[in-house]
This record gives C-alpha cells, sequence and structure tokens, in this order.
C-alpha cells in the first residue's frame, strides 16, 4: 500500500497564520524534523516546522505536572481558547512571572517589537493605574513570584521611581525592570539609585549582538557601546542582571554561546534568557520562511557553540514543557557547574522528594565546605535560589547566594504559526492589559492588543457561544 512521507504523532488545535481563526493541526515527524500540518477553508494549507529534535520533542510530554492554578480566575469561558484570555477557567497554569507595561513609549523604534512602541507611540500609565495593575496580580497569586516591570522602556516613565516604590510595598517575591540599557548607560547615578531596591530586585537586559549590523537590523541602531557601558555601571553595583537574547535565524544565532560565555564573565549576570522572534507586533526585516527558529534549533546551538551544559543539563520546565527550556549552573570562583543534571527528572514531579543535596563532584564539594565557613544563613540561600529556579526541587545549599546561580532559558513565545492550544493552556508568562485582565503573553500579542481588538470581537462573533 502506499505511505504518507511523514509518521503522524498526534493532533491538536492551531490557527490560521492568515486569519487566526481556529483550525485543526496534525503533528508529523518527517525527515527527522516535527511539522506541524494545518488547513484553513479560507487560506489553504501549512505546514510549519515546530522542532528539529525529535526525542527531544516527545520527552517534553514526560515533564508534565499538576497544573498550579491562580487564586481566582479573572474571565469566563465563552467562546474556547485562545478568545477567552484574562485568565479564564480553562487556562492550566498561574502566573510565574507577570508583566505590566507601565508606558506604551520608548526611546527607541526597533523594527522588532511585539509592543509596537516607539518615543510618540501610545502614552504612559497613571500610577493610580499601575498600583490597580499590582493589585489584580497579587489577588490572583498572593505572593506573587515574578513581577516585571516593562513597557514600551520603563525607564522613560516620569514616575518611574515612584512605579518602583509601589511594587516594592506589595508581596513580590522578585521584582524585575526589562530595559533596553539606555538610561543606565548613560547615568550611573540611575544605576546607583536602582540598587537600592535589591535585594529580589533584577534587571531584564536587552542584549541582542556583539555585531553592529544585527543590531541594526534588530533594534534600528548600533547599541554596542550602550551595552558595553551599561554593563559596566551594573558590573560596579552588582545589581542582578538577565541578559536576554531576540534570535532571528542566520543573523545571530552564531553568536549564542559567546553571549553566554560574556554573561558567565560578568559579575552582575545571573543568566541569559534566548527568545526566539515572535511573529507579531513591529517586525520589518523578518522573512518567516527564512528566519524562524525553533526552541530545538536553539538547544541545540547551546550544546554546540558551548562547553558548559550537555544535552542533560537543558530540561524542559514542567509547568510549560512545550515553550521552556532551562538549563541552571553555579558560578563558583572561576569554576562553573552545571546544576541541573544533578536533579533526577521525577523530583521535578514528585514533591515528597524535592531536596538536592550536592554530592555528585568533589571539587564542588570542596568549594561548597569553604562557603560553609561564610557564616551565610541556610533558610536566606534556599530563598534566594528557590524564588528564581521555577519548578525546581528545594535546594539544601548553604552558603549560597543568588550571586552563584547562572541559568540559560529558552522562551519560546508562540505565534500563529505555531501555535498549539495544549502549550498556549500552560503558559505561564503573562500580561495584565489595560482592562486589569490577565493575558497570556503569546495570545496579548496576537489578539488583546488595542490594535487587534475589533479583529477579536469579529472572530467571537463567528462563534457559536458555548
Amino acid at each position: 500500500m502506499p505511505e504518507r512521507p511523514y509518521v503522524y504523532y498526534d493532533f491538536t488545535i492551531s490557527l490560521c497564520s492568515t486569519c487566526l481563526r481556529r483550525v485543526d493541526a496534525k503533528i508529523v515527524f518527517e525527515d527527522d524534523k516535527v511539522y506541524m500540518h494545518k488547513n484553513c477553508r479560507f487560506h489553504g494549507f501549512e505546514k510549519v516546522l515546530i522542532a528539529t529534535d525529535i526525542e527531544y520533542y516527545k520527552n517534553c510530554r514526560n515533564y508534565a505536572k499538576r497544573s498550579e492554578m491562580p487564586l481566582k480566575f479573572n474571565t469566563a469561558t465563552h467562546y474556547g481558547c485562545p478568545y477567552d484570555c484574562g485568565l479564564c477557567r480553562d487556562h492550566e497554569q498561574h502566573s510565574c512571572l507577570t508583566v505590566i507595561e507601565v508606558t506604551d513609549r520608548c526611546n527607541l523604534a526597533c523594527p522588532t517589537c511585539y509592543a509596537m512602541s516607539s518615543p510618540h507611540y501610545g502614552r504612559h500609565r497613571t500610577l493610580g493605574e499601575i498600583e490597580q495593575m499590582l493589585d489584580v496580580i497579587v489577588a490572583n497569586e498572593g505572593e506573587p513570584d515574578v513581577v516585571q516591570i516593562s513597557g514600551g522602556e520603563p525607564t522613560v516613565h516620569p514616575q518611574f521611581f515612584e512605579i518602583l516604590d509601589i511594587a516594592k510595598r506589595k508581596p513580590i517575591k522578585h521584582l524585575m525592570v526589562n530595559t533596553n540599557g539606555i538610561r543606565i548607560a548613560k547615568d550611573e547615578a540611575f544605576v546607583a539609585r536602582l540598587a537600592t531596591y535589591a535585594p529580589d530586585f533584577e534587571i531584564y537586559l536587552q542584549f541582542d549582538s556583539f555585531k553592529k549590523e544585527a543590531l541594526e537590523q534588530l533594534r534600528g541602531e548600533d547599541l554596542r557601546e550602550v551595552r558595553s557601558k551599561a554593563i559596566e555601571n551594573l558590573n560596579k553595583y552588582n545589581l542582578s542582571t538577565t541578559l536576554v537574547v531576540t534570535l532571528q535565524k542566520g543573523l545571530n544565532t552564531d553568536e549564542i554561546g559567546k553571549i553566554i560565555e560574556y554573561g558567565l564573565q560578568q559579575r552582575c549576570v545571573r543568566g541569559v534568557t534566548l527568545q526566539p522572534t515572535q511573529q507579531a507586533g513591529r517586525l520589518e526585516n523578518f522573512n518567516p520562511a527564512t528566519d524562524r527558529y525553533t526552541m530545538t534549533e536553539v538547544r541545540t546551538a547551546i550544546l554546540e557553540q558551548t562547553d558548559i551544559f550537555t544535552a542533560a543539563d537543558l530540561l524542559p520546565v514542567p509547568c510549560n514543557p512545550d515553550a521552556l527550556v532551562m538549563g541552571y549552573a553555579l558560578k563558583l570562583g572561576d569554576c562553573v557547574f552545571p546544576l541541573t543534571r544533578m536533579i533526577d527528572p521525577n523530583d521535578l514531579l514528585d514533591n515528597s522528594r524535592n531536596t538536592i543535596v550536592y554530592e555528585q563532584d568533589e571539587l564542588l564539594k570542596s568549594h561548597l565546605l569553604h562557603m560553609f565557613s561564610t557564616g551565610n544563613s541556610v533558610d536566606v540561600a534556599k530563598e534566594h535560589l528557590k524564588s528564581i529556579m521555577c519548578c525546581l526541587p528545594d535546594i539544601d545549599a548553604p552558603g549560597l547566594s543568588y550571586d552563584n546561580l547562572f541559568r540559560v532559558i529558552i522562551m519560546n513565545f508562540i505565534d500563529a504559526q505555531n501555535f498549539d492550544v495544549r502549550a498556549i493552556k500552560k503558559s505561564c508568562v503573562h500580561i495584565v492589559n489595560k482592562d486589569m485582565n490577565i493575558i497570556p503573553f503569546e495570545t496579548m500579542n496576537l489578539f488583546y492588543r488595542d490594535d487587534k481588538a475589533a479583529y477579536l470581537e469579529t472572530l467571537r462573533n463567528e462563534i457559536p457561544v458555548m
């Protein structure tokens, strides 16, 4: 009998990338890759590459864990995912990280910007609006794990420090500021004041490339000197920093290892987050046929471009294994010890076995024994490490602090091309919108920004109410 050129693996619900209507989708294995096949009655057939590593893709399913719900839900379920975001009762994960966009405006007009920000776009939120946003998060989460102050560019808000003061009064475990680093580079006094908000405070610093042409294509300007000076100032105050890399295939994907190595050399850097470009918002220099970059391609590049991590070190994050990969290491002097490999994957799923003692490496033990003599509180060390190590077991590592942690995260923000409703229901990175609803990051950029609201209603009107 004739055979199809692929192996049928699974079924899901996706979107037509043209009209954003829900469509049935097959997951198939073909030519050692994972593809999504979908067909829209208006726009025809689509074939989308979603993974380049079949075994890793299949293994992600083994990391699923019981869903952690918010304390409350915010919207009813009328139309079905993804048309009811708010969070609705059908969502399967609370907010591990919640973003508050305090302004639409930015001191750049990047060719790549999911929020369409620019110096004259939109407006600044009022302090009253921002506090209400924070209160919505607290009502849902009790003690939110991570809240990120974002924009636009949040540092251009005229009441920026008042915003941080309000956020610090809330029961938030870890506060971040998402920034392009321009003000941090130009104003050391600004950085000194930021440092007063530590601990449990972090800079989420845009850091896409060391190459002039890549920065100009992604950001519209050569920001190499800005990045260098920002890191210099952040190092001076040892202000915890994550380097955030927007990846575009063939543009800066050859620099993944170099950026990780650079981050390890910086006193202030606690990790690198790698984000393949989401096809949303303003996207001027992007060809979806050639420039898309899958999560598994990022993972392979890390393994090929560094000698720090092995495949066993880069694991799916159980709260959303289809969209998140984590690799953790300890920085001890000039030594870097991968941490994730020391975790039994079952410990990620079994709360009855949730303590790790580091006995696997003699050199690591010697460093830990030396650090025990510092007198740091065991509880404080555990609190600082656990607060940012989403979904990992508790750490029995006295003498360590957040300064010793280095993490590499791959954050795959799903778009209309690779939309998979299974992953969207598990999304744990959320945004509070102007209507005070909590929206998954992915669907926010597809449906819930101001310029998309009318079309969302058009789609809803086509659906019988559930």
